[in-house]
């Protein structure tokens, strides 16, 4: 095979390293241990586009070098596949969820497999299959099983509660959560409870629970969504209506560790911007709860937390959100109709939405009045969006004069807003939320300081049971269940209407089959569908289904024992593979998926079954790949297909009827001449094709494959659509051009989607993974550019040649390597190294590119240089370096087995410097000098040269300083 044919190699070597298993990881090794993870994909119906593999190919770069460094390393890969894509293509073609995600994912093995990836394949996993999701349905129970204890600050087994029960009743003990929505009760009352009103006692602790919770209801798509699935009030996939509605919904009691997700991020390798995103979220805050009684009720009161109890003579009124329980008791007859529809509105809006929407000052004012209690005056109290139920109490007191929402607010509808401090200024302007200075109209704390006033408020409110200072965080427990089908069942059955876990013995519970994969006609999940679907045959099954990141939260621990059937990992496994060494993913799982896996790993850490503090060590955050958009031009009314040049001209001509923007080249008249001259008049009147004042085109995104070099093919473009069967084009120069937009995300809806398999078969695999590599850094945004992976597949036949001169035969010498040669080969190791450790690929991919320039220039075709270089190329181009190594007479498929090149400093030492001589500080030439020559030796040789008669003017020299390594000035 004398020319590089990367078809026949990469083919070859896939074949290979599959029938060998040449990438399968050992759980116990002499070796150190380096685990390698990507962000497991969800496998879509579109399989994988360019921008993917950006990712995967510098996590598999890693992981190469790392083997070739002498480590035994895992890099697994799996399917995320449970989800809600899966079951909407299902509900419109009846087709089950399990098949469609079954071709999917091989689509997706196929192109990682041509990809050249060392995933050790035998240890795969998939979120939906049983006996994978046994075990994460293992997990739920212990999680529903367990409490948190604030004074051993861990999750413990509900047993060690229930038996303090029994001994002590409730008094003493301390538990995350919510301690109002727990019953006080007597260790005699305990006993005397039966099963049901001691699982009711119980339920408030649990780290597993379900409760009435306001959530995005998405009728449309018959489910529950996360914040993230919805924008503008409509659901992200269908773009379907979402509420704001109250529903029974499993929850994980996140908040349990929210101090300690807060302090591990100390400790973690992650991007600043990623370990910032997870603080903002968890939002740690010290402040006060503070008791609002309801005026004219004996009983009803509202709790605020505010992080400035300072500043509460103040609070002018209170702000409620519209989701509050007490809102229906608290409205007026004469306020009944303005809060029902301003309640409706809100029902419309996201979470999102309205904590992002600064701007928009909306409220309703329910009638009712609190009383502020440090001076018993009546405040208003009000609704508004912009206070969520399930943040802190749903309730705040509003400081107008020194919170610019506040004062925004009561600017509006016309509030007060007393200054309560002598440093605020300009607050008829703005609020100014200072804390310098002392008060002034506040009652007991006029004249103090901020930390006075704080300290003093907070004991006068806790001696008069009307508060107390408390730590609060931002953070808000996961919800956990979906009303949908394809996920993991949760196990739990449901006895007289309480809840109680499957036993352990019975997982995992399958879904079960059901006609349809909507929602039942009276509105219950998909899963009430099915039939005589019981526990033991007697209970009924919850029926809702885990959210997708469930199975994501534990994956990683998974891979390293992925076929026990007794434990969802072994505990030997597990201590030797530890935490992931580098986590390979995108940021817009920061406060998803990467908060979530490490709140489950803090709580399987809790119940000893891992032996780390974290789960991922290290994260690298990939750009993204952006696409390159071809537009075309077609005149509105019409089949008439632009040229771009022309029809930006014509843009610019008709912009000149808008005032602010300038004249173009063409008027309308000169428009309608090119089209007679072009069409002729005849095909303007058959197409009704008239003269008008206003010009405008239809500007389209076209599919790339049918604009080469931006050049776009008339006739594919007929056959790509049938709307332009009939299309007739007004070229430039013959050919019609397309109009550019260069970095835009690539999208199906685009047409700017490149997928990898066609520039596999047209360059090869190693040259895609080498131009992903080229386009820049690999944590930032990249612009993709088809045209050029054709310069790095030039470079791999420069690399091939070095070992096939002119495409022929292999060449190879054992002739000593010449300094020059060495000197070449060592600076390539050390910062091919250097690269790789500070994951700088891009860089790397230029320096081997200089590098075969440089030993292409030698002439070079020695084993002791080439050999060394196949090592060093290896983990960018796999299928070629495993060719060639074979060929220089190794093993077939044995270079991942081979020793990384060793750098060697001495061959970087130079045996001569050459120095720039100078008279009066301006060069005149150069004289070489041995690198070891003395300033003394060099200033010798130089005056004893005919350097100060060619240059000197006759003069001699006062001076001549040498400055090592430098240069030689001559002063004269």
């Amino acid at each position: 095979m004398p020319a590089y044919r990367p078809e026949e190699i990469e083919k070859k070597w896939q074949a290979h390293w599959k029938q060998h298993h040449t990438f399968q990881a050992q759980n116990h090794s002499d070796k150190p241990k380096y685990y390698v993870l990507d962000m497991f994909p969800y496998p879509s119906g579109a399989g994988l586009h360019v921008g993917h593999p950006l990712g995967y190919i510098a996590s598999d770069i890693v992981t190469r070098y790392k083997r070739l460094q002498g480590f035994n390393v895992l890099h697994p890969m799996g399917f995320d596949s449970f989800g809600l894509p899966a079951e909407q293509y299902a509900i419109q073609t009846g087709q089950h969820p399990a098949v469609t995600t079954e071709q999917n994912i091989d689509t997706y093995i196929k192109q990682l497999s041509s990809l050249g990836f060392s995933y050790d394949w035998s240890r795969e996993v998939r979120t939906s299959d049983p006996s994978y999701y046994k075990w994460t349905q293992w997990i739920f129970l212990k999680l529903f099983n367990s409490w948190y204890n604030l004074d051993t600050d861990r999750a413990e087994p509900l047993t060690e509660l229930t038996a303090r029960f029994a001994e002590s009743g409730s008094e003493g003990i301390r538990a995350a959560g919510d301690d109002e929505e727990r019953q006080v009760f007597t260790a005699g009352q305990w006993q005397m409870m039966s099963e049901k009103q001691k699982l009711a006692a119980v339920l408030p602790y649990r780290l597993a629970y379900q409760q009435d919770t306001f959530v995005n209801w998405c009728a449309g798509l018959g489910t529950v969504l996360s914040n993230d699935e919805v924008k503008d009030g409509l659901s992200e996939r269908g773009g379907f209506p979402v509420e704001r509605r109250l529903m029974p919904q499993w929850s994980l009691r996140i908040t349990a560790y929210a101090d300690r997700l807060l302090q591990g991020l100390d400790q973690l390798d992650w991007p600043d911007a990623v370990k910032e995103m997870q603080r903002n979220w968890i939002g740690k805050s010290i402040g006060a709860e503070v008791t609002f009684p309801v005026q004219g009720s004996e009983t009803a009161q509202i709790k605020v937390y505010t992080t400035r109890v300072d500043t509460i003579y103040g609070a002018t009124f209170l702000v409620l959100a519209p989701e509050h329980e007490l809102v229906d008791q608290l409205t007026t007859p004469e306020q009944r109709a303005a809060v029902d529809e301003y309640i409706a509105a809100t029902k419309r809006r996201s979470e999102r939405d309205r904590m992002a929407d600064a701007k928009t000052v909306s409220g309703v004012f329910t009638g009712a009045y609190a009383l502020n209690p440090v001076n018993n005056e009546p405040v208003q109290i009000w609704l508004a969006d912009y206070v969520l139920a399930g943040y802190g109490t749903g309730a705040v007191m509003a400081v107008p004069s020194g919170d610019q929402r506040d004062w925004l607010f009561a600017t509006h509808f016309g509030l007060p807003i007393p200054v309560i401090s002598d440093a605020q200024k300009d607050i008829d302007q703005q609020a100014d939320p200072t804390k310098e200075g002392r008060y002034i109209n506040s009652g007991i704390i006029n004249g103090l300081t901020y930390k006075e006033a704080t300290a003093t408020l907070i004991a006068f409110l806790e001696e008069k049971g009307l508060g107390k200072g408390k730590v609060n965080f931002r953070q808000r427990d996961a919800i956990f269940g979906r009303q949908r089908y394809w996920g993991e069942p949760i196990p739990i059955y449901y006895k007289e209407g309480t809840a109680y876990g499957i036993a352990e013995s019975d997982l995992p519970l399958v879904l079960p089959e059901i006609d349809e994969y909507k929602p039942t006609e009276t509105g219950e999940p998909p899963l009430g569908r099915a039939q005589n679907w019981l526990y033991r045959g007697q209970y009924p099954y919850e029926l809702s289904t885990m959210p997708g990141w469930a199975g994501s939260s534990w994956y990683y621990l998974r891979y390293m024992d992925p076929h026990n059937d007794a434990r969802f990992v072994s505990e030997g496994a597990e201590q030797y593979w530890g935490s992931v060494d580098l986590y390979m993913g995108g940021a817009e799982h920061a406060t998803g998926h990467l908060l979530y896996a490490r709140f489950w790993y803090l709580f399987l850490k809790d119940l000893g079954l891992v032996s780390s503090s974290e789960p991922f060590q290290k994260l690298i955050n990939q750009g993204m790949i952006l696409g390159r958009s071809n537009l075309i031009y077609r005149f509105r009314g019409t089949n008439i297909i632009f040229s771009a040049g022309i029809a930006q001209q014509i843009l610019a001509g008709v912009n000149a009827y808008v005032p602010h923007l300038p004249q173009g080249v063409y008027t309308p008249q000169e428009v309608f001449k090119l089209l007679e001259e072009r069409l002729g008049k005849q095909y303007l009147e058959d197409n009704d094709i008239v003269l008008t004042p206003r010009l405008y085109f239809d500007i389209l995104h076209v599919d790339i494959k049918l604009a080469e070099k931006d050049i776009l093919d008339t006739e594919g473009l007929k056959k790509w659509r049938d709307d332009f069967e009939d299309a007739v084009f007004i070229t430039e120069d013959g050919i019609v051009k397309c109009g550019v937009i260069e970095n835009e995300k690539m999208s199906k809806s685009l047409h700017n989607v490149v997928t990898p398999d066609v520039l596999i078969d047209k360059y090869g695999a190693d040259a895609l993974r080498l131009y992903e590599m080229f386009l820049g850094p690999l944590e930032q945004y990249k612009p993709w550019n088809t045209n050029g992976i054709s310069g790095v597949g030039g470079f791999l036949k420069k690399f091939w040649r070095l070992f096939h001169p002119e495409d022929g035969a292999l060449s190879i010498t054992d002739e000593p390597a010449t300094p020059a040669e060495l000197k070449v080969l060592h600076k390539a190791i050390q910062k091919a190294q250097e690269d790789i450790e500070k994951f700088s690929f891009n860089t790397s991919v230029s320096l081997f590119m200089i590098t075969v320039n440089e030993l292409t220039a030698l002439k070079c075709h020695k084993r002791a240089i080439l050999e060394p270089l196949v090592l060093l190329v290896s983990p960018f181009a796999p299928h070629l370096a495993e060719e060639l190594w074979q060929e220089l007479g190794h093993e077939a498929g044995s270079i991942s087995h081979a020793r990384y090149p060793e750098f060697r400093q001495e061959f970087l030492v130079e045996d001569t410097v050459t120095y720039p001589l100078a008279i009066n500080g301006k060069v005149r030439e150069q004289m070489q000098f041995a690198a070891t020559a003395t300033a003394p030796e060099i200033e010798a040789a130089v005056l004893a040269s005919d350097f100060l008669a060619k240059h000197g003017e006759g003069k001699s020299a006062k001076k001549v300083i040498v400055v090592p390594g430098r240069m030689v000035n001559v002063v004269v």
